[in-house]
């Protein structure tokens, strides 16, 4: 039998309503119990947008990406590419060239990203689902489609599938300029504009695809390629193929999962999560100075009692962990009441999306939540902390306090 625990819960539930001590505790019951409760669904909502962040890049990233350690493009062969593909675990290997070219179309232009890809890219990208105008196709019937972003749309006003008013590509020639006619110092080509597609605005106001052979012949990159993006086959591992793959690529090349293709991003969240987290934690712990100051009045109230206590022969540790329980049942009913009611809110978050983003998206309408484990016990965690460090000192006062004076 636990007598500490016995007399600090009888401490608890037996004091009279309109007791200030009663009060005092209650206060700081409610303060640890919407602490808690704001930090679950504070964390909540940042691993949403975590999830968010992986969903949006999702349909553009692939499960894999390869690009050079050293400079923006590498030289390709057939040996080389057959390694790849000998790999296990790699079911779709897709050729891309990336680079900046000025686009022209009527009388307007803009700086954009062209993106040439292989034909089997559209077996691992979800590119298709993302249209909102037009076909996903790079080819039909013998000719070149090009799929523009909402944005890249927006700013040159492109109609798809006008085949009178073409694309028009301007990239720099590995030549000197020739001031007389400096035209002949970039290469020109036009493709028909097929389609546009909405991912994300970062996508969506710089990207243009275009089938591989025209961004070769545009941007005279031969065999070399900027990048080459992996789909793992179905039940592998992608860290197991990634492994895999950096043992046959070596040094000079970098294998990223789609995590690692936008690290800055997500741990910039992760970032800001941490400091939330110690932000309401400093919160947790001032709500939690009440705590200190109900135990402080309890003591001086139960002066008599601690006297008979220790007179009957309870040790200074026994008195003193009556009142580290004491502190305990007030934050742990409060966090667990803040507990209940954060998950309670991030399941109706979840299920009704109570609270919008406040903007236009084709994601998502409602702030995501994602509920993990991990905060459940970190929260729990910085309140065990936070309580201990409110209860030592009116427990120690306790302990340490003379039988003969308060007999």
């Amino acid at each position: 039998m636990n007598v500490p625990f016995l007399i600090a819960k009888r401490y608890f539930f037996s004091r009279k309503k309109r007791n200030i001590i009663s009060i005092i505790s209650n206060i700081a019951m409610i303060g640890v119990a919407v602490g808690s409760m704001a930090l679950i669904i504070v964390l909540s909502v940042f691993n949403g947008l975590e999830d968010l962040i992986r969903a949006i890049y999702s349909s553009f990233d692939p499960d894999l990406k390869i690009t050079a350690v050293e400079g923006k493009a590498f030289e390709t062969d057939t040996e080389f590419m057959n390694r790849i593909r000998r790999t296990p675990g790699v079911a779709v290997v897709s050729e891309v060239i990336e680079d900046n070219a000025l686009l022209r179309y009527n009388d307007r232009q803009m700086v954009v990203k062209v993106k040439g890809v292989s034909e089997n890219f559209f077996e691992q990208n979800e590119i298709d689902s993302s249209i909102v105008e037009g076909s996903y196709q790079l080819h039909q019937k013998n000719e070149y489609y090009a799929l523009v972003g909402r944005g890249v749309q927006y700013q040159l006003s492109i109609r798809p599938n006008n085949e009178f008013v073409p694309l028009q590509f301007m990239y720099p020639r590995n030549t000197k300029f020739n001031p007389l006619n400096p035209e002949a110092s970039f290469n020109s080509r036009e493709i028909i504009p097929g389609g546009v597609f909405a991912i994300e605005r970062q996508y969506d106001d710089a990207y243009v695809f275009v089938p591989l052979n025209f961004a070769e012949d545009l941007l005279e990159y031969g065999r070399r390629r900027t990048s080459l993006e992996i789909k793992v086959e179905e039940g592998q591992r992608i860290e197991t193929v990634k492994r895999a793959l950096q043992e046959v690529l070596g040094s000079k090349f970098l294998v990223q999962n789609s995590d690692e293709q936008h690290t800055s991003l997500l741990r910039a969240v992760k970032v800001e999560k941490l400091f939330v987290f110690i932000t309401f934690a400093f919160i947790l712990g001032i709500a939690s100075l009440n705590i200190f100051f109900s135990l402080s009045m309890l003591v001086i109230d139960k002066k008599k009692d601690i006297a008979i206590l220790a007179s009957m022969g309870a040790t200074a540790t026994t008195i003193r962990n009556i009142f580290l329980f004491e502190g305990a049942l007030v934050a742990f009913i409060g966090a667990a009441y803040g507990l209940s009611m954060g998950m309670l809110v991030c399941n109706l978050q979840q299920t009704f999306g109570l609270v919008s983003m406040g903007m236009a998206t084709s994601v998502v309408d409602s702030y995501p939540v994602k509920m993990e484990v991990e905060d459940f016990i970190m929260t729990g965690a910085a309140i065990i902390v936070i309580t201990l460090l409110v209860s030592i000192r009116p427990a120690l006062k306790a302990a340490a306090m003379s039988v003969t004076d308060n007999l």
